[in-house]
């Protein structure tokens, strides 16, 4: 291949390879319906700095239907006076000319990927270096920033389009795979449902006082008990003792308030004792700081899959007050959409059920029955959630048991639909258990 006098590079020398780059720009020159073909190629695979901004017209070019020529990207470069950048006409002319055919393109494009993913890696662990001596607010904050950069050598992939002949043995294999669901403990919602699903985002809702973290924290025990993986738990409003005092009163049936007082008999406290050494046994892991960052629980999340391999659930009590950036210009809605939107994008990759309690409306009080756009500061929440649950008092549902009445309304369930259940709280126990009937 030719060159246009002395080619500007970056990246290490051996993680090269400026003939390759150069076929692929010939043999878009050659026929521009190839760029179809080479998708997955990024600009910034390419090593050679004249190439890189090549392929960027080209792909800008025909991204906007215009013909993809020598004559068309030199008038772009013109433009903007930074035709010389391009190495001028000569050098799209010889690679043109040196390119004898457009067929090879894909295994070309393959080589300068490969090589630019070796580059990023080498970049990163150079970057990864100097951010040791930056400041940050605590380590995980430096995990995280550490887990960016490393995502950020994978390369964006675009998704290929398949046949169903293509994608035949893919979906038996699907249908081989018996589906794995993690039993909540609740049995008309566990038959109706089949449990929590894998790749979920659950969104729990309701105002204050209905019982939003005793429930989760019910839901919590039974899936851990489950053998379907760890559970992380993150308590951004009572610390892990507190956490512990409702769990261990609706485990071992001891009066709460008791075990919050600390005023247990010797009876009590051997219940409590044993409840401890059941839940002590579960893989359940409690973090109880407030304003976790969404990126914060990503990268807790791949270390613990890597140290466990398994994830059944990521529980955080509650969104609105988790560290959520807003960037300029954005609103309070779309920055919550981001968080929700990456929450469910990690309970796909994690391949477990990501369950987020969040506020209502004061708006909702004066409907009998909520509705979704009574979440607080819904924005996207909705939108991205797989499963969206309100837990809310109906004043004229009263029964004569002790203990409040609670209704259930499964106000979205993708794959699922929508329900209602009655649920009796026993605050004195922190527990809810199932009404049967109407």
């Amino acid at each position: 291949m030719s060159s246009a006098g002395t080619l500007t590079t970056t990246g290490p020398v051996n993680h090269q390879d400026v003939n390759a780059e150069q076929w692929v720009i010939g043999a878009v020159l050659l026929e521009p319906d190839v760029l179809d073909d080479i998708v997955f190629l990024e600009s910034r695979d390419f090593a050679t700095v004249q190439n890189r901004k090549i392929f960027e017209v080209m792909k800008y070019l025909s991204s906007q239907d215009k013909p993809v020529d020598i004559l068309t990207i030199s008038q772009e470069y013109v433009k903007f006076g930074r035709f010389d950048d391009m190495g001028g006409v000569s050098y799209l002319t010889d690679l043109a000319n040196a390119t004898p055919t457009a067929a090879s393109v894909e295994h070309y494009a393959e080589i300068v990927r490969s090589k630019a993913i070796r580059r990023r890696g080498i970049e990163a662990a150079h970057d990864i270096q100097k951010m040791s001596d930056d400041d940050y607010d605590s380590d995980d904050d430096y995990f995280a920033a550490v887990e960016e950069r490393i995502a950020d050598i994978r390369p964006n992939d675009t998704g290929k389009m398949r046949s169903f002949s293509e994608s035949k043995d893919l979906y038996f294999q699907h249908l081989r795979t018996k589906n794995e669901f993690m039993p909540t403990g609740f049995s008309q919602f566990d038959t109706w449902a089949h449990g929590l699903w894998r790749g979920w985002l659950f969104i729990s809702a309701g105002r204050p006082s209905v019982g939003k973290t005793a429930k989760l924290l019910q839901r919590v025990y039974n899936v851990a008990g489950q053998d379907a993986g760890v559970v992380l738990l993150y308590s951004q409003e009572m610390d892990e003792n507190q956490i512990k005092d409702r769990m261990i009163a609706a485990i071992s049936k001891v009066n709460y308030n008791r075990i919050k007082n600390k005023e247990l008999s010797q009876d009590e406290m051997a219940k409590v004792e044993k409840a401890y050494a059941n839940i002590e046994s579960l893989p359940i892991f409690i973090q109880d700081s407030s304003g976790v960052g969404i990126d914060e629980i990503r990268a807790t999340a791949r270390s613990f899959k890597r140290k466990y391999g398994k994830i059944a659930m990521i529980a955080v009590d509650y969104l609105q007050i988790m560290n959520i950036p807003q960037k300029k210009q954005e609103t309070r809605n779309q920055a919550i959409g981001n968080v929700t939107s990456a929450a469910k994008s990690i309970a796909r990759d994690m391949q477990c059920c990501f369950m987020m309690l969040s506020q209502m409306t004061r708006e909702s009080e004066n409907h009998k029955k909520p509705q979704l756009s009574h979440l607080k500061e819904s924005g996207s929440i909705e939108q991205d959630a797989d499963v969206v649950e309100f837990l809310w008092y109906d004043e004229e549902d009263e029964d004569d048991s002790p203990g409040r009445v609670v209704q259930q309304f499964i106000a979205k369930g993708r794959d699922i639909g929508i329900n209602d259940f009655r649920l009796q709280f026993k605050g004195w126990f922190q527990r809810f258990e199932e009404m049967w009937g109407a």
